[in-house]
């Protein structure tokens, strides 16, 4: 798939490098592989087996029912005019939101043996597979094979991925307006996600609040607890007035602004820094001269030098509180301390469903940090026995003890 997906077919050199090859096992094969182990996994622990059905109600589902949908529409018209590199680029898009948005979305579900998302999970992988058959065609074979086992050597009436039919259409569903808000959401959680990375607050620790300012903020709302849940904040704040919120900056390119300005290129320039420009609807003036679209950029940036992004595609911006308090703090400590038992866990090739006992020594951070988040961290770990103990050397990471109890 890095030869079908690399500048070699649009006619330019290209070198088939070790770096190249792991860049798409990284971004494809594993995360589709990972994809398909993760549903048998958790199908086999529900004790169902996944069938092809399109009838969820659940808002992920349809979700990535519609990007599916999508899929086969944009695979098809690059195939159809033997376009490999788009057609590669389209399922490498698509994996990551398969693999980053709605597996990481629906882990809960899965665990809970939920049939619809364990159907909607096998429904979408057909359908890819059928699709990436002529990209990948081990791979989509070994999938498709194991999607439709019923026994040892026997499918059910499947024998090939290669000997099936082309997806079409009009197999899925489309949920176009949710398919455009669930993008949107994605870019909010993206760009909060930045900021958070740019000012060193780790994605375990919590924090008070984000606002998102945009004109179509409100068709947010039903998706507020996603984001908050998603970028690990308490609340967060939906508003449409952006100039409450953001200001908006105007970014020359005097690249393009000379050939069409010449000598008055440097009095438009100087009118800038003076913050003698304007826009009004879409029309933007500096200087007394008319800008063209390409010679100007518009960038929203928060107000009050807040700690802020733009959304990637559309008007918008976020604003997010970094302030950690200690409440905060010991509640990020607490959720470090999950991943680490977690980790814990599969060291002692636990199953996911295995409930333990578990005992934690460590500085008395993590053990007041335990404590004051008792129930969380024995719910998200299924202990059913705590024990707390703290050690003598304070910080570092604890000592934690994980038994399997009936």
């Amino acid at each position: 798939m890095e030869l079908l997906s690399s500048s070699i077919l649009r006619g330019n050199d290209a070198m088939v490098t070790e770096a190249g090859i792991r860049d798409t096992v990284r971004h494809v094969l594993l995360p589709l592989w990972n994809s398909w182990y993760f549903l048998a996994l958790y199908a086999n622990a529900a004790d169902h087996r996944g069938v092809v059905r399109t009838d969820s109600t659940n808002s992920l589902d349809q979700y990535i029912l519609s990007k599916t949908r999508d899929l086969i529409a944009d695979v098809t018209d690059t195939m159809d005019v033997y376009d490999l590199f788009g057609a590669c680029q389209h399922v490498r898009n698509y994996v990551d939101v398969l693999t980053n948005w709605y597996v990481r979305r629906s882990r809960s579900r899965f665990w809970q043996g939920d049939h619809d998302a364990i159907d909607t999970m096998h429904t979408v992988l057909d359908v890819v597979t059928r699709l990436m058959a002529p990209l990948l065609p081990l791979v989509s074979e070994s999938i498709y094979r194991g999607l439709h086992e019923t026994g040892p050597g026997v499918t059910d009436g499947a024998d090939s991925v290669h000997l099936t039919d082309w997806p079409t259409v009009d197999e899925l569903p489309a949920f176009d307006e949710l398919v455009d808000t669930m993008d949107l959401v994605r870019e909010v959680c993206s760009a909060t996600l930045s900021v958070r990375k740019a000012h060193q607050r780790r994605v375990r620790l919590p924090l008070q609040s984000v606002t998102v300012a945009a004109p179509d903020a409100e068709r947010l709302r039903e998706f507020v607890d996603v984001i908050a849940d998603e970028v690990n904040v308490r609340s967060v704040e939906l508003t449409t007035d952006l100039g409450a919120v953001a200001d908006e900056r105007l970014q020359l390119v005097p690249a393009t602004l000379g050939p069409r300005l010449g000598k008055d290129v440097q009095q438009v320039i100087k009118a800038h820094k003076a913050g003698d420009w304007t826009n009004v609807d879409g029309v933007v003036t500096v200087g007394g001269h008319v800008l063209v679209d390409g010679e100007y950029r518009l960038e929203l940036v928060a107000s009050d030098d807040r700690a802020s992004a733009g959304l990637a595609n559309r008007p918008g911006v976020i604003a997010l509180d970094i302030e950690v308090t200690a409440e905060l703090e010991r509640e990020g400590t607490a959720r470090d301390l999950i991943r680490l038992i977690q980790q814990a866990r599969r060291d002692a090739d636990l199953e996911v469903s295995d409930r333990v006992a578990l005992s934690i020594a460590g500085g008395q951070e993590w053990i007041d940090a335990a404590t004051a988040h008792r129930t969380m961290v024995m719910d998200e770990t299924l202990a059913r026995e705590l024990d707390l103990e703290v050690s003598a050397a304070d910080g570092g990471a604890p000592v934690i003890t994980v038994h399997r109890v009936g």
